[in-house]
């Protein structure tokens, strides 16, 4: 099944996302996306690494996700985040329409559970920068494409989630 988890900027959606990872046996893996870039990006980092504590097998991937989740393994995940993952793509000059028809298709074949995070970042004002709105144009897109095969959706607003699509259907 996969979650998908959007939300701004310390929503707290990655904390969101690893709670509910936690229903699962352990080890959990955390497949992720970020590169070091900067002092900044190096604490968030190691924020994420020290709240996350023991249980947890880190994976760093910043491009090749389709490429992780075909290799044979059903153990849930939690992939995060798709907007750093766009962000490498476009610093790596990418081919991003192919790069997201591929981590769909792979997406969908997985044969576990899961967890997805990214930040919204098309609700504020048009960037001016032509770089800056490409990113938030693609961002929509990968949002939607990875929204409309999502069986769970939650959106989270300053650490309260919001159910968007769920899987389980009132009677």
């Amino acid at each position: 099944m996969i979650h998908f988890i959007l939300g701004g900027a310390k929503s707290g959606k990655s904390q969101y996302a690893e709670i509910q990872m936690k229903q699962y046996v352990q080890p959990w893996i955390y497949l992720a996306t970020g590169r070091a870039w900067d002092d900044e990006m190096k604490q968030k980092i190691q924020h994420h690494q020290e709240r996350r504590g023991t249980g947890w097998i880190t994976v760093e991937e910043p491009i090749q996700i389709a490429d992780y989740l075909k290799q044979p393994n059903h153990a849930p995940i939690l992939i995060d985040c798709l907007t750093l993952w766009l962000t490498n793509l476009m610093m790596d000059e990418r081919d991003i329409e192919q790069e997201t028809i591929q981590l769909v298709d792979a997406l969908q074949s997985y044969g576990g559970d899961i967890f997805i995070v990214s930040n919204e970042v098309g609700q504020g004002i048009v960037p001016v920068e032509p770089m800056a709105r490409a990113f938030r144009n693609y961002a929509g897109i990968l949002h939607q494409k990875i929204a409309s095969i999502a069986e769970d959706f939650t959106f989270i607003v300053a650490g309260y989630p919001m159910k968007i699509k769920s899987q389980e259907r009132d009677i």
